[in-house]
């Protein structure tokens, strides 16, 4: 038997490896549910430096699972709920 097509193949892979490290893993439950977007207060949640969890953040964004607004010298982040919606919609049709 061989496999159909997917389209959807690559978007899901690109989702799911953004939260296939346990600190993306805890970064999107801490974001997620938030009133407003988190700035210094991400860092302060996890036993990572500062640079480390810089690269999460990038990673997870690069996906599109979470936005980044700057507001000044900072960068402050919150859940795209579409994206996150698409994840597990994704996993739901496994």
């Amino acid at each position: 038997m061989q496999l159909k097509s997917d389209p959807t193949a690559e978007d899901f892979a690109k989702l799911a490896w953004a939260i296939a490290h346990p600190a993306r893993v805890q970064i999107v439950r801490f974001l997620i549910g938030r009133e407003a977007c988190m700035c210094g207060e991400i860092v302060n949640q996890l036993p990572l430096a500062q640079s480390t969890v810089s690269q999460h953040l990038k990673i997870l964004k690069e996906a599109g699972l979470i936005q980044g607004e700057v507001d000044g010298p900072k960068v402050c982040y919150c859940i795209n709920d579409e994206r996150l919606q698409q994840l597990k919609t994704f996993v739901g049709e496994l």
